[in-house]
């Protein structure tokens, strides 16, 4: 996969820059960004742009301070915000990213945000408003971007909030286990290796030979192809395109020393593999597959106690973020820590008549949305 053949038509901050110069610059900000987000690096950002943007409506904003690259932000126009009809811009998202927020240069955040705004304030393309999603509450990427709102008076709402697990602990992987899961589950998981044991070879394994890589790759999309995924077509092997992407994002994260995988095997044949990415002190759990004939062994669980094993004991990693569903019944269960993610809109100004239905449309919006809430609200009582 070359890495830059999704930059051609892309038009640079200061003045037009070759491709690999491009990638170059990202590829340092991610290197230097206040918050973690391996999505947003150029190694899942690039695939992400020549495998599954195909129709090419994803722009990749920058933000620079002078020459020096400060901020990256791939945006999407949309003709539409839910049920409203009106036209926004949102951050990239697609079925396999999970999380939203920009590369920003630390200690220039509010810097950023403000270039990044200043230019969706100008673009025709833009909309009324911008509506991020995926954002960490707690982090310093929203934190610089309410300053900025404060700052210009600029109007700005979180319009949706979720709790999901992650793994932040001084605890060591013993300690954890023994201290967040209880005592009767663990028994019981002792139990179900045991079992697991008789039926063959079993193995834990870490990925650590890049030569092994293909054949691993191809064994989880396979893996996760044979379960409810590969039936509801929703498995990263059902389209071409997902599968290209998949190993495209293992090969760069690799080569980046972004990737973790690690699988369990029974007689040589995996039953567990988990897909991670790492990116500066964070980490995020990307995929995980399962052979649900073995389900009656929990191989999922197992799974993520081999790798409660391996982020506590890798002194490159502060957290792990889960990726999961709210109220996920397995992940929920193992990790006692949370993070709070959330939904934002931001308005978008102008000149004239356009700044007038900006600030309409936005206040328009939010009243009818907060008006749904009271009134769902009221409906429960």
């Amino acid at each position: 996969m070359n890495m830059v053949s999704a930059l051609a038509q892309m038009q640079a901050g200061p003045a037009r820059l070759p491709e690999d110069e491009r990638v170059r610059r990202w590829t340092e900000l991610a290197a230097h960004a206040s918050e973690p987000n391996p999505f947003y690096h150029p190694a899942l950002l690039i695939p992400a742009l020549d495998l599954l943007d195909v129709h090419g409506v994803i722009r990749p904003l920058e933000a620079y301070a002078g020459d020096q690259l400060i901020g990256l932000l791939p945006v999407e126009p949309m003709v539409r915000h839910g049920r409203y009809p009106f036209a926004n811009v949102v951050n990239m998202t697609h079925p396999h990213c999970f999380f939203g927020a920009p590369l920003l240069r630390a200690g220039q955040e509010s810097a950023a945000w403000a270039a990044l705004l200043a230019q969706l304030d100008d673009a025709r393309w833009s909309g009324q408003f911008l509506y991020l999603t995926g954002q960490d509450e707690a982090g310093p990427v929203m934190a610089a971007l309410r300053n900025v709102c404060v700052a210009q008076s600029r109007p700005y709402g979180v319009t949706g909030r979720y709790e999901r697990a992650m793994l932040h602990s001084d605890l060591s992987a013993g300690e954890y286990w023994t201290t967040h899961v209880r005592a009767k589950k663990r028994k019981e998981l002792r139990r179900l290796v045991n079992r697991l044991e008789e039926t063959g070879a079993v193995t834990h394994r870490r990925l650590t030979d890049v030569r092994e890589l293909p054949l691993w790759c191809a064994d989880f999309l396979a893996l996760e192809a044979s379960g409810w995924k590969g039936n509801q077509g929703t498995a990263l092997d059902s389209r071409s395109a997902t599968r290209d992407y998949f190993f495209a994002c293992c090969d760069n994260a690799y080569a980046a020393d972004m990737l973790d995988m690690l699988r369990i095997d029974v007689d040589g044949r995996a039953i567990a593999m988990l897909v991670n990415f790492r990116h500066l002190r964070g980490a995020f759990s990307f995929k995980i597959a399962i052979d649900e004939n073995f389900g009656r062994y929990t191989p999922g669980i197992l799974i993520e106690l081999d790798n409660l094993y391996a982020v506590q004991g890798d002194d490159r990693l502060d957290w792990m973020d889960s990726c999961a569903t709210p109220d996920h019944p397995m992940i929920d269960s193992l990790w006692a820590e949370r993070r709070s993610i959330v939904q934002a809109r931001i308005a978008l100004r102008g000149t004239g008549s356009r700044r007038t239905i900006r600030a309409i449309s936005y206040r328009l919006t939010t009243f009818v949305e907060e008006l749904r809430r009271r009134i769902k609200g009221w409906s429960k009582l």
